[in-house]
């Protein structure tokens, strides 16, 4: 019995072992908003620290949406050269190429 005893405390501490770093082991694993928030707790920041975790979030948040918006203008662009080399029957590197060639008369 005592081993059995034994078998079953290291069964439970590695179960809640499992479940603590289910819960809290990291950032990548959250996903959503209470997971994000129990981990960012789990930090024990001081406001200071949570401050400059907020600028750097901020900041990243900001990036991410320029480099969307970009790609979004650059897809946009893209269509528009299609859609003018079905219009005028030519490749689309023809159609780049008269393009930079009006930019170079201006």
């Amino acid at each position: 019995m005592n081993q059995t005893d034994e078998l079953n405390h290291a069964i439970a501490a590695l179960d809640k072992y499992g479940y603590d770093k289910k819960n809290t082991s990291g950032l990548e694993q959250a996903r959503t908003h209470n997971q994000m928030e129990t981990y960012l707790t789990s930090l024990d920041y001081n406001l200071r620290r949570l401050l400059i975790l907020q600028e750097v979030v901020n900041k990243l948040v900001d990036d991410e949406k320029h480099k969307q918006r970009q790609q979004e203008l650059l897809q946009t662009y893209r269509t528009k050269i299609i859609h003018l080399s079905r219009e005028y029957e030519i490749t689309f590197d023809q159609v780049v190429a008269i393009m930079q060639q009006q930019a170079e008369k201006r």
